[in-house]
């Protein structure tokens, strides 16, 4: 593969239309939304065929963020975690779903497909109340046949007065319970509903159910998946007066009725996350500082509040501001420099 001069990558955002979505993002970070939608989704790493984010800056600007890591995949995700020559090893799936259930988009076999970036990173602006849904670990992915494990976590920018997340079942409920309050539309009583605040970070595992209430901003990190298999929507409906689809036999093979709230407790300095799949990191700089970025780890930064710029001998200035998503590759060297009060994570693998 021939060497890129490698720089700070600044992502392109897929903007994904919602239900429960509407303009915030441009609001809070003057992201340029399309004019009249509800947009609820902010993809900003992306690397699946639902959404694929492209470079903005550079000699790889318009290109997709899989093309680049791609064509130099070791100088931007380090020797260890370059994807070059990788397929699927997660899970080898066969080639048709199991009977009786449909494939969603792009879920089709994954043994002989390149794998995705292994990151999705997302800003979510919920007005209105998400769907009550689960996602799948590997093991229930193998067993049905179908989909990609979907491991998250929530990192709450803003939260309205008496907003909440519903993060898990409340200890003691069965699968039994759970089933016959889905056939009785009284699914809400069993969630556990979670207040929530500025700064914190909510991890939540495949398995767990959850949704979000209205008047939330924050910013989501991902394993490469949209498998979500929605369970109860509200009794909502759309502009024609049809509810939105729901997956229940799916979601309840998907949940895990062990795991309730008390055993995720919210986090908010240091090390937010440390899982098996990626790490996320809670920073604060003052303005007029600087911070050193050294080679051999691929990083991820998402700027919270704030601004400033990268800086190197070998590129030129990449300048960034509250909303900005910025791909650090592992061959990089470099200095940020602050220009104001800045709070940001970073996400590594």
């Amino acid at each position: 593969m021939a060497d890129m001069n490698v720089y700070p990558l600044r992502s392109v955002p897929v903007f994904k239309e919602r239900i429960w979505g509407g303009q915030r993002l441009r609001e809070v970070f003057g992201k340029e939304l399309p004019a009249g939608q509800r947009i609820g989704e902010s993809w900003e790493i992306a690397d699946l065929p639902e959404g694929k984010s492209t470079i903005g800056n550079g000699p790889m600007r318009g290109r997709t963020l899989g093309e680049v890591v791609g064509r130099y995949g070791e100088q931007i995700m380090g020797a260890t975690h370059s994807r070059r020559g990788l397929v699927s090893r997660a899970f080898h799936l066969p080639s048709r779903p199991a009977a009786g259930r449909q494939k969603e988009q792009g879920q089709d076999a994954l043994a002989t497909c390149p794998e995705p970036f292994p990151l999705l990173i997302k800003f979510i602006d919920a007005q209105d109340v998400l769907s009550v849904q689960v996602h799948p670990d590997a093991e229930t992915c193998r067993r049905m046949g179908v989909g990609r494990p979907k491991i998250e976590c929530w990192y709450i920018i803003h939260a309205e007065p008496g907003a909440v997340i519903y993060k898990g079942l409340k200890m003691g409920v069965t699968k039994e319970q759970f089933v016959r309050a889905i056939e009785t539309q009284d699914v809400a009583s069993l969630l556990a509903a979670v207040p929530v605040k500025a700064g914190e970070c909510h991890y939540l595992p495949a398995g767990i159910v959850h949704a979000l209430s209205a008047g939330l901003l924050l910013a989501e990190v991902q394993t490469p998946s949209d498998t979500t298999y929605r369970v109860f929507d509200w009794n909502r409906v759309d502009e024609h007066g049809r509810p939105r689809a729901l997956h229940i036999a799916e979601a309840i093979e998907s949940i895990h009725f062990d795991i309730t709230s008390d055993k995720l407790p919210a986090t908010t300095v240091g090390r937010l996350v440390d899982s098996e799949h990626f790490k996320v990191d809670k920073g604060h700089q003052c303005g007029n500082c600087e911070l050193f970025l050294g080679r051999g780890l691929m990083r991820t930064l998402i700027f919270i509040t704030g601004g400033g710029a990268i800086l190197s001998k070998d590129a030129e200035a990449v300048e960034f501001r509250a909303g900005d998503c910025l791909l650090i590759p592992a061959a990089f060297e470099g200095t940020v420099t602050f220009t104001r009060d800045t709070e940001y994570l970073t996400v590594t693998i």
